[in-house]
């Protein structure tokens, strides 16, 4: 069976620049309301954050453009990546966030850390428009707008909104997926190399292009498309290991980088599950609550998402990201994060919410919006951990 369900008419060959400009402008007008209800959202949680931090005397700038994972990104930039294996290596990032920092910084009078902030921004609208762009095509407008919006209001939204590689590769997915659907294999091909080469949370779509790329192949072996696409979606996940390796001197060496000096391997989900029934039996820190709630409400999410019939193009993304987050070992209070771009899995309360009457999803999403902000600010003033 096609993955594409709805014919898509070709133009005629002397308009075909101007008819894809008016479709795209067209697109643009339609995805309007996603994007700024997306962005109205996050600007109001940033502003929690920017009271909160003001009256603490810190600077908003620097919580989202130098804590963490962000000053990684800010050494890779600076010095470039390790050549040994020392206890924490920053070969564990992959490349292609930095380099478009460090791309933009030259343009850029601002530094890296704030143009990686403004780029992120840039790229959660990007992100923010694929999802609506998956979630018109499936459900419908108003589905796809609160999808978005959702998007924008889960409780480590903050995130998206911080110099980190999430808001990069959720739009890298969004737009692979969507492309998937809409069966343009050089478009999801090429998107997914760029995802691989954005995190290792690639290893959740580059299956998915594959597998759609091979049952297109069995369909139309003599099609070349989707053989490209075969070809290109795993390239860029790939080609990073293999440089990592090469540059340790092991083939493994991506992987020993992240077992060695960042403690994280897979133990199929033993750790988690450990830590989670620690964490619900005694007194833990607010993080750890609401890492384990979003773990457990991301499986209850999928299980609705099968039965609603999602396409399996979105199941088994969302399906392998669940796989890959709570399968691994370490860094607990990171794994909700490790969720963000699982975006599929908000589709049932989107469903839900764009059928309920105006006035209940709008008191819903700000509901949703005041504690992602008032969490936000928690995770970056008062917990001591990366989010």
């Amino acid at each position: 069976m096609a993955l594409l369900n709805r014919a898509q008419p070709a133009p005629a060959v002397g308009a075909a620049g101007t008819d894809r400009w008016g479709t795209l402008r067209g697109a643009a007008r339609a995805a309007a309301p996603a994007v700024l209800g997306y962005l109205l959202v996050r600007l109001a949680a940033t502003a929690i954050l920017w009271g909160w931090a003001r009256s603490e005397h810190h600077s908003v700038l620097t919580l989202l453009g130098r804590k963490w994972d962000s000053l990684w990104f800010l050494g890779i930039i600076g010095h470039g990546y390790d050549h040994g294996t020392p206890l924490q290596s920053n070969l564990a990032f992959f490349p292609l966030y930095p380099q478009l920092v460090r791309g933009a910084d030259v343009l850029s009078p601002a530094g890296p850390a704030t143009t990686g902030v403004l780029l992120d921004w840039i790229f959660a609208l990007a992100a923010a428009w694929g999802i609506y762009a998956v979630g018109e095509r499936l459900y419908g407008q108003r589905a796809g707008v609160v999808l978005a919006v959702l998007w924008g209001a889960v409780p480590h939204a903050v995130v998206e909104s911080m110099a980190y590689t999430e808001s990069l590769f959720t739009a890298l997915a969004a737009w692979t997926l969507y492309a998937l659907l809409s069966e343009r294999w050089l478009t999801s091909g090429f998107l997914c190399l760029l995802a691989g080469l954005t995190r290792p949370t690639a290893s959740a779509l580059v299956p998915v292009v594959c597998l759609a790329a091979l049952l297109a192949v069995v369909r139309s072996p003599r099609a070349w498309r989707p053989w490209a696409a075969l070809l290109l979606a795993p390239a860029g996940w790939l080609g990073y290991l293999l440089w990592v390796g090469l540059r340790l001197h092991r083939l493994d060496g991506w992987f020993h980088v992240q077992k060695d000096g960042w403690g994280s391997s897979w133990d199929g989900g033993r750790f988690t599950l450990h830590t989670a029934r620690h964490i619900l039996s005694t007194p833990s820190p607010l993080d750890l609550y609401a890492v384990t709630a979003v773990l457990l409400l991301a499986v209850a999410l999928f299980v609705l998402s099968l039965l609603d019939r999602q396409p399996w193009p979105l199941l088994v993304f969302s399906a392998l990201l669940l796989v890959t987050s709570i399968g691994g070992s370490g860094f607990y209070h990171s794994k909700a994060r490790f969720l963000i771009s699982a975006f599929p899995l908000l589709m049932p309360p989107a469903v839900a919410l764009a059928k309920a009457r105006t006035g209940t999803a709008i008191t819903v999403l700000t509901t949703l919006t005041l504690v992602s902000g008032y969490f936000g600010g928690y995770l970056l003033l008062v917990w001591n951990h990366s989010p």
